[in-house]
């Protein structure tokens, strides 16, 4: 049954029948058990389905709550002081938002999305969201970003943050201010994890109940007790990544996960399901991909309404209601809702008879019911071999009244009226004057008052206060490098890729005792590309119920092995849940407090351009540890075309702050970085990530050249080598960086055989960072100017005005992030353009980034110079067979 098409009722053609069959049944439970009943409703589907007369069942359930009256149980808490607490908060965050605006109009902020959804945290955090304490490591919460100014609130009145922080709200630059959204980058002890860009926050959520599962099945951290919760809205869930890995939470059995839905109906510009039922579509998308579903969508004062519906009148009715409609009676008042909704049939009239217009105005959804969230939240915690969602339906601006309940323009509601700020105190019983209102004065009850004590308790029973987020773990020691990287800093020439020397490298670090347990091999189903199925029998793949087939591969020695304790995380073809369990490993360290050291291994292109935003939420979370885009470069990744040739992650990840981004052509040189990186963050705790392209070309590999000193690796550029011919001037200066350092080393030669030019041969592993050094130098030289000036490394290598020629495997823009700091001439090569299938020498001559390219393009330069005679540039081109005539590659 379509989504869009509410069900009507069946014409009953013989209803003393029908009575007669309830009559039996309704005996048959007094008589028996629910389990006889049941099991004869399942045989009887059955039956009807194998004489053709039932089609599939309708993958949701009816337009009430799922838990009933009886299963309710009574609340644990004193309702009259968390709803007083509850509209203080709000009453707290809409002044913040409000005030904000009403002083930097251009600030922005939210206030109807946390109108919507305070019951729903206010449940969570009196009741069931753990905190971080001796014997518990504590529950991970996913904020809906929109509802931050409520959570501000919160810790208002718990008196972690001052009212100088709410009177700050969205101004953060001059100290004391309060970030838009959760952001750990931002606020460090106080957010544990992102959620503000649409949908990082559900996939994110799942990878990270899923790590809880890991760290106990490999026995390094206790996690028996936790849950990871997570507060979305309902628009959120038709971003992709929001369901994206609902299958493999159902499918790992995660019943230490909860998402609570916050179906306020709306997202910015309007309904999310105008013509149809959002709830019912969602219940139907979580039940087929295996979760357990739990709908809170009416309130206690529904209760005996749906007692009295003995005919079901008003479930066929709210089942036939779609949610504009919905919408448009949540932001009428109770007279329009009689007109318009009970009085559209004779029985669901009568239902509500006896009720006044201001009765019906009261009669509350689920989602703003204690009572009922609360009983969906115990469920949820108590139901096991699932995860859990719970679909609580809310109104948008719920006590906005006019100014924004339920509106088309409810999120967008900046401001409110003096008039609509007094209707918002009345309705929810705030002690404030009319004076206090209009200068919208934050409202902390006294210190030794009933609520603050009682909010005090509530947490302290639960460990004290959420969100707060660790920033350290115990340090884990790195090994020498020699012990695992040896072979690569003695190459002494043997031919290998880059890419096998990290595998083998990683493969030494597994068999270290103290870090190898804590390192987390991570790929997306490409291991055997990346030469790395010898982990499937060393460290084994996780799974956590093990191995429960005889895998084809059996008698080889490197077999497909699955292990509850496995390491290796085969995440299968999906680089969003990767990068979400990369993430998750890597912030170990503070929602475990344990460090751990994730290496993601994947298709550079399918990195920065296809998972960017998880990897901007990964940085904005202070993720620790690798990401290795392998097979690189737009030439190097000679068949596979268009789509797989990446020339363009380095300009990308050189925009993330703290990604520290590397291009390294020689296995010692990667030895070096990876030394580094890891002493960084595993020793040092430094909240950076280290992004390493790898090639799959196999090419001779030096060993680490005498007197170069590894700081020169890390900042960045070192010389690797000179040419030099007798009386050809001052030398060039040629840069190379990954595969594409081979075809400078060899044009060297070319300019010294066949034209007499001398030059110098620096390997750059990173233009990166020595734009950044290059940046932070010439910065601090203009703050001062009485000062002695600084040098940056880039400056200190490429001093003079010799002629600098820079060639790599990605587009022009990389190296020219240099292009600032240097005194002379600077031409670049690169692959700017689509990919295409084709050997490597030759995408290398099509891009123009092959030796005799990087020949040509310093003779032209050199010419323009005066240095050589033009005559020279046009031998060259005959010399090495250049096409003159053919249109440039990035038009091709």
């Amino acid at each position: 049954m379509s989504a869009y098409h509410a069900p009507s009722a069946a014409i009953d053609s013989d209803i003393i029948e029908t009575r007669e069959w309830i009559e039996s049944f309704d005996a048959l439970i007094r008589a028996q058990d629910s389990t006889r009943a049941l099991f004869l409703l399942r045989r009887l589907e059955e039956h009807a389905r194998e004489l053709g007369l039932l089609a599939a069942p309708a993958p949701y359930s009816a337009y009430r709550n799922t838990l009933p009256l009886e299963r309710q149980g009574p609340y644990p808490g004193d309702l009259e002081l968390e709803e007083r607490l509850t509209s203080i908060m709000r009453w707290n965050a809409l002044a913040m938002v409000t005030r904000a605006n009403k002083a930097y109009g251009e600030l922005g902020g939210h206030i109807a999305s946390y109108a919507s959804a305070a019951e729903i945290f206010e449940v969570g955090f009196n009741h069931f969201f753990q905190a971080a304490r001796p014997g518990h490591g504590g529950d991970l919460v996913y904020f809906q970003p929109h509802s931050a100014p409520g959570i501000y609130a919160r810790a208002f009145l718990e008196g972690r943050l001052s009212e100088e922080h709410l009177a700050n709200f969205r101004q953060e630059v001059n100290g004391n201010g309060l970030c838009s959204y959760p952001h750990p980058w931002l606020m460090p002890e106080f957010w544990q994890v992102p959620s503000g860009s649409m949908g990082i926050g559900p996939i994110n959520a799942i990878y990270q109940a899923r790590f809880m599962r890991y760290l106990a099945d490999r026995e390094l951290a206790d996690t028996a007790n936790r849950r990871v919760w997570g507060v979305f809205g309902d628009g959120e869930m038709d971003e992709p990544e929001s369901i994206g890995a609902l299958t493999l939470a159902a499918r790992e059995r995660l019943d230490n996960l909860t998402f609570i839905v916050n179906c306020n109906l709306q997202r910015l510009d309007g309904p999310v399901r105008g013509n149809g039922q959002i709830i019912q579509e969602l219940e139907s998308l979580f039940a087929g991909a295996g979760w357990n579903v739990i709908k809170v969508l009416w309130g206690s004062d529904w209760d005996a309404l749906f007692a009295r519906d003995t005919q079901h009148a008003l479930l066929r009715r709210l089942a036939a209601t779609v949610d504009g409609d919905y919408q448009n009676l949540g932001a009428k008042d109770g007279a329009y809702n009689v007109e318009h909704f009970f009085k559209k049939g004779a029985e669901t009239q009568a239902l509500v008879a006896h009720m006044t217009d201001a009765e019906i105005d009261a009669l509350k959804r689920g989602g703003h019911d204690f009572r009922k969230l609360y009983a969906a939240f115990a469920a949820a915690k108590n139901h096991g071999g699932q995860p859990t969602v719970i679909l609580a339906k809310t109104k948008k601006g719920y006590g906005m009244g006019d100014a924004g309940e339920s509106r088309m323009t409810s999120h967008q509601a900046k401001k409110l009226d003096v008039e609509a700020l007094q209707a918002f105190r009345d309705r929810f019983q705030l002690p404030l004057s009319d004076d206090e209102v209009e200068q919208l004065r934050f409202y902390r009850p006294d210190e030794d008052s009933p609520e603050l004590n009682y909010l005090k308790e509530r947490r302290a029973a639960l460990g004290g206060a959420l969100p707060v987020r660790r920033r350290e773990a115990p340090l884990v020691p790195v090994p020498p490098l020699g012990s695992y990287a040896q072979f690569a800093l003695a190459a002494e020439n043997k031919e290998m890729s880059t890419t096998m020397a990290a595998a083998r490298m990683l493969s030494g670090l597994l068999r270290d005792k103290q870090l190898g347990p804590r390192i987390v091999p991570i790929v997306a189903d490409e291991a055997r590309t990346f030469g790395m199925a010898n982990l499937f029998r060393q460290i084994g793949i996780y799974s956590p119920v093990g191995q429960l087939y005889e895998p084809e591969d059996a008698g080889s020695m490197l077999y497909y092995k699955e292990a509850k304790d496995g390491q290796l995380l085969e995440e299968g073809i999906t680089e969003a849940g990767a990068l979400s369990s990369w993430a998750a490993a890597g912030t170990a360290y503070s929602v475990h407090g344990v460090a751990m050291l994730p290496f993601y291994i994947f298709y550079s292109m399918f990195g920065f351009q296809r998972v960017g935003d998880l990897i901007w939420a990964a940085a904005d979370q202070r993720t620790r540890g690798f990401l290795f885009g392998a097979t690189a470069g737009r030439t190097t990744l000679g068949g596979e075309g268009l789509q797989h040739q990446d020339g363009s992650s380095h300009v990308i990840a050189a925009t993330v702050p703290n990604c520290r981004a590397y291009d390294p052509a020689f296995a010692c040189e990667l030895a070096v970085i990876m030394d580094h990186g890891m002493r960084r963050m595993m020793e040092q705790q430094a909240d950076e990530f280290y992004y390493v392209t790898m090639m799959n070309e196999n090419y001779a590999q030096p060993s680490l050249p005498p007197g170069v000193e590894p700081a020169d690796i890390i900042k960045g550029m070192y010389r690797y080598a000179s040419r030099a011919r007798e009386n050809s001037g001052a030398p060039v200066r040629l840069l190379g960086s990954g595969a594409i350092l081979c075809e400078v080393i060899a044009a060297a030669e070319l300019l010294a055989q066949d034209w007499s030019v001398s030059s110098e041969v620096h390997s750059v592993t990173s233009f990166s960072e020595l734009a950044r050094d290059a940046a932070g130098v010439q910065r601090w030289n203009r703050l001062h100017p009485l000062e002695s000036a600084r040098i940056s490394h880039v400056e200190q290598q490429l001093q003079g005005a010799e002629l600098v020629v820079a060639a790599t495997d990605y587009v022009r823009a990389y190296p020219q992030l240099i292009a600032p700091y240097l005194g002379s001439r600077f031409v670049t090569l690169g692959t700017d353009g689509f990919g295409r299938s084709d050997t490597r020498l030759t995408l290398r001559r099509f891009f123009e980034v092959d030796r005799h390219s990087i020949v040509l393009a310093t003779l032209d330069a050199l010419a323009r110079k005066g240095v050589v005679p033009r005559q020279t540039v046009a031998q060259a081109i005959q010399r090495y067979g250049i096409e003159t005539q053919a249109m440039a590659p990035w038009t091709r």
